[in-house]
């Protein structure tokens, strides 16, 4: 049994996971009491077939005994992209994206979803904007597209649940640290999450 605990105003009933000496609802000073509730049980969730890329049985292997597994890649149609990832996207990686913000990450992200859905089912997944404000984006960008899919959700199990459904080829999450899993306790964006 996991405990957590949060702060609760006593005057107006406002939460939040730390003390703070005013509350940020009413303005009464020093109401905020500490609350302990037992966390929800993690969901139970299906079983994953687990990749394992290692020999059979767990020893290690001389490089020059491996066999080098060519497999082709998805170009993103972004040139300089491509050039960047290797020649395109590897079946089965993650690739993390990441700089500061304002910089044209999500525009790009974008851009190679239009290119990549002329072809393959993608499921953009934003966490920190609107359905709306990607939509706006795609007008100015000009993409659209029968296979990209658009959705504005930040809970994993939510997401995993819409990609059992949709079965896309291509997962893009914007951004991965506005996502959290019901399992963790801890706030989405923090190390556990």
């Amino acid at each position: 049994m996991k405990l957590r605990s949060y702060y609760e105003c006593n005057e107006c009933g406002y939460r939040t996971s730390k003390y703070l000496g005013k509350c940020p609802s009413c303005g009464s000073w020093n109401t905020l009491t500490e609350q302990v509730e037992e966390a929800p049980a993690p969901a139970q969730s299906p079983k994953q077939e687990i990749l394992t890329y290692g020999s059979a049985d767990g020893k290690p292997e001389r490089i020059d005994s491996l066999a080098a597994e060519e497999r082709e890649r998805c170009r993103t149609g972004i040139g300089e992209f491509d050039r960047v990832l290797g020649g395109g996207i590897v079946p089965g990686s993650v690739v993390l994206l990441c700089g500061e913000p304002g910089i044209g990450k999500s525009t790009l992200l974008l851009q190679t979803c239009a290119s990549l859905s002329k072809n393959r089912t993608v499921l953009y997944v934003t966490g920190e904007e609107s359905g709306g404000q990607i939509g706006m984006r795609a007008k100015r960008l000009s993409v659209s597209g029968g296979n990209l899919y658009v959705l504005a959700e930040t809970n994993v199990e939510k997401i995993l649940s819409h990609c059992d459904g949709l079965k896309p080829d291509i997962v893009i999450i914007d951004s991965i640290q506005t996502t959290y899993h019901n399992a963790s306790a801890s706030i989405a964006g923090s190390l556990s999450q």
